[in-house]
């Protein structure tokens, strides 16, 4: 598949008054899509990776699930941040270059912009129409704030622009749980590399907690999670030129005890093949898709990842029910 060249150059924020929001494409993930569907379908335990939920679909179902009574992780981070924002802003300085990974509909970031007028507001994300909607929504309210926009998938490098002031990477929602725990050190070391010398870290981390509280976050009663995790083959179908009948396959999400992780899963309800272009896979009845981790931790274990990391942990802020942490690291 061709690979998509990377595109930049300002472009007016439709609707509003904001100065121009530059925006930058970075290798687009439609361009690993296929391959990484095959690669991950000719698995022994088959799966694929949770970034791409994120279409405009996947997007919108997932600012649902942030509004289900039982995903108390959006609601909760939003509580804390709001609690604590005067002794977050002090820790990131006013003025400062904020990055957001994975910044999605950016509702937390509005509180932090607000009380840090950042000099420069770098907003990654690989959803593109999610990205384009958060930052139009950012501009017309601040219409002060520089942003640039960078559609990309910030597991990998991704070479900004020259820092216009100290840097702070922010990354909530517990996206950081969704990586394996190696992954989740290393995604860390190389933040500490992007905001250099001096500069800092804000990164939700979901805590350890009752697995009937983590199963019904994941398992909700309007069945949104699960649209969400079927929507993955709705993509595959409508991109990728697959045969999936949404029909044949069951969301699961259970507590992995031993892992401290809630898994999501598609299960093949019966014995089935399903064609991806010219290449076929068989399912057996009950094998699975591996679509997400979302690991648990607790304070101090994520602190001891966070020094391998080359970072100080120097705050941490929790909600008042203790379900989820925000944590302030500091490059050492």
């Amino acid at each position: 598949m061709a690979r998509k060249q990377r595109r930049e150059g300002p472009e007016q924020l439709s609707g509003s008054r904001a100065p121009l929001a530059r925006w930058r494409f970075e290798d687009l993930p439609e361009a690993h899509f296929l391959d990484d569907v095959l690669a991950g379908l000719s698995r022994p335990q088959k799966a694929i990776a949770p970034k791409y939920f994120y279409d405009a679909k996947g997007s919108a179902l997932f600012e649902a699930i942030c509004r289900q009574p039982e995903y108390y992780p959006t609601r909760a981070e939003l509580a804390l941040t709001r609690a604590w924002i005067a002794d977050i802003a002090r820790f990131a300085g006013q003025g400062c270059e904020l990055i957001e990974f994975g910044s999605g509909a950016s509702i937390k970031s509005r509180l932090l912009i607000r009380r840090l007028r950042p000099a420069h507001y770098v907003a990654i994300d690989i959803s593109q129409a999610a990205l384009r909607l958060a930052v139009e929504r950012l501009g017309r309210e601040f219409p002060w704030l520089q942003i640039t926009a960078v559609v990309g998938d910030f597991s990998r490098p991704i070479d900004l622009p020259r820092a216009l002031g100290r840097r702070v990477a922010y990354f909530p929602g517990s996206t950081i749980g969704n990586l394996l725990p190696e992954e989740a050190e290393g995604f860390l070391h190389m933040t500490r590399g992007l905001v250099g010398r001096g500069g800092a870290m804000l990164v939700g981390v979901d805590l350890k907690k009752d697995a009937n509280i983590l199963h019904a976050a994941y398992n909700d009663a309007a069945g949104v999670t699960a649209a969400f995790n079927r929507n993955l083959l709705v993509r595959m179908n409508a991109e990728l030129g697959a045969n999936f009948d949404l029909r044949r396959f069951a969301h699961y999400a259970f507590y992995n005890v031993a892992r401290g992780r809630v898994e999501m899963h598609l299960v093949s309800r019966l014995r089935q093949r399903v064609a991806i272009g010219r290449h076929r896979f068989a399912f057996d009845e009950g094998e699975t898709i591996h679509t997400e981790n979302s690991h648990k931790y607790a304070v101090e274990e994520f602190q001891a990842f966070a020094r391998d990391a080359g970072f100080e942990a120097r705050k941490q802020w929790l909600d008042r029910r203790g379900l989820f942490s925000l944590h302030g690291l500091r490059a050492a």
